[in-house]
């Protein structure tokens, strides 16, 4: 199946980060690894007729949608909404733990009632006519024993349908951490993961959580995992963790893309949405941390940061950028 081929490395979807842009420009570095969207809430698809939040350019496939929601007949009908816009995969979130998502009894919340995820799966898995309906969660909430709860959970998912799934391996605690708090206090639990794949052979799992370079996704895969979801190294180091992934991780003998190349293959996209009246800043702020830990690093994200609130920057601002960091770097 092609799908789980393509999320052996996928980058987690991450509010205001992982919007059209930043996928774009992703995409520039690996041809292969999935991206998936924002979260986009099933009410604002179907209470909120916000369709405009489902757009999104061919060029960034394989490329999964992520609904957050509890109630299951409006997921389904959020899930008829997009079915059709070329989504390869559509995403339940029960990992977000934050403040807002909590209100609408959704994401991690959704932890403590597997059935009711597992009712939400079912019609959204009816509704999809063949989109892949796949879950992201995390080890459990608050005072759950992950042991208990996680496979659980994972049962009666599966029960339902659901045949992928990407863990983040720490608990949320949806009571005393915001969600940054929540991305780095909670104690990983690598191992329950993997114990999960032990248990449930026929599901794809992924694992996300703590993964910071391409040496310690290989060791997940190594390890018998079915994929590695990573994050903000993603974000903040794409030539690092995107760049050689499609070597790495997929087998491809192209050569690796370097920063240079991902950065100039934007210069259209960035000239075309200028001519939308796009500010230029909508794209790079994606695009500051292209060369990190490289000589010059610092000059192209001062040139970038300090022209992208111009009217009329464009395409030659990263060129100048590009040059500011080459000649710091000689």
């Amino acid at each position: 199946m092609q799908m789980n081929q393509n999320a052996r490395l996928s980058v987690a979807p991450m509010m205001d980060w992982t919007d059209r842009y930043c996928r774009l420009f992703h995409r520039q570095f690996s041809r292969h690894a999935l991206l998936y969207t924002e979260m986009v809430t099933a009410a604002a698809l179907v209470r909120g007729g916000a369709e405009w939040l489902l757009d999104h350019d061919p060029r960034e496939y394989p490329l999964a949608l992520q609904l957050g929601g509890s109630d299951p007949g409006e997921l389904a009908a959020a899930v008829r909404i997009a079915r059709d816009r070329g989504f390869c995969e559509i995403n339940l979130n029960v990992g977000c733990p934050s403040d807002r998502v909590q209100s609408g009894c959704f994401g991690a919340v959704l932890m403590r009632e597997p059935d009711l995820v597992a009712r939400i799966v079912a019609a959204m898995i009816e509704a999809a006519e063949g989109v892949e309906i796949t879950v992201k969660c995390r080890i459990g909430v608050d005072e759950q024993d992950p042991h208990i709860v996680l496979p659980d959970f994972l049962a009666a998912i599966a029960r339902a349908g659901v045949r992928r799934v990407a863990i983040h391996a720490r608990k949320a605690w949806l009571e005393g951490l915001d969600p940054k708090q929540n991305r780095e206090i909670p104690p990983l639990d690598y191992p329950l993961v993997h114990a999960m794949k032990d248990r449930f052979p026929q599901l794809h799992l992924s694992i996300n959580g703590g993964i910071t370079s391409l040496d310690a996704a290989q060791a997940r895969l190594a390890a018998g995992l079915d994929g590695v979801m990573i994050g903000r190294a993603a974000y903040h180091q794409p030539a690092d963790i995107l760049g050689p992934a499609d070597r790495r991780i997929f087998g491809d003998s192209r050569p690796d893309v370097t920063a240079e190349d991902a950065v100039r293959a934007m210069l259209p996209v960035i000239e075309a949405e200028r001519a939308r009246g796009t500010p230029i800043h909508r794209v790079t702020r994606h695009m500051l941390g292209a060369f990190a830990g490289r000589p010059g690093a610092r000059a192209w994200r001062r040139v970038i940061s300090d022209g992208q609130h111009l009217k009329t920057a464009g395409p030659e601002l990263v060129e100048a950028a590009l040059g500011a960091m080459q000649d710091r770097a000689a």
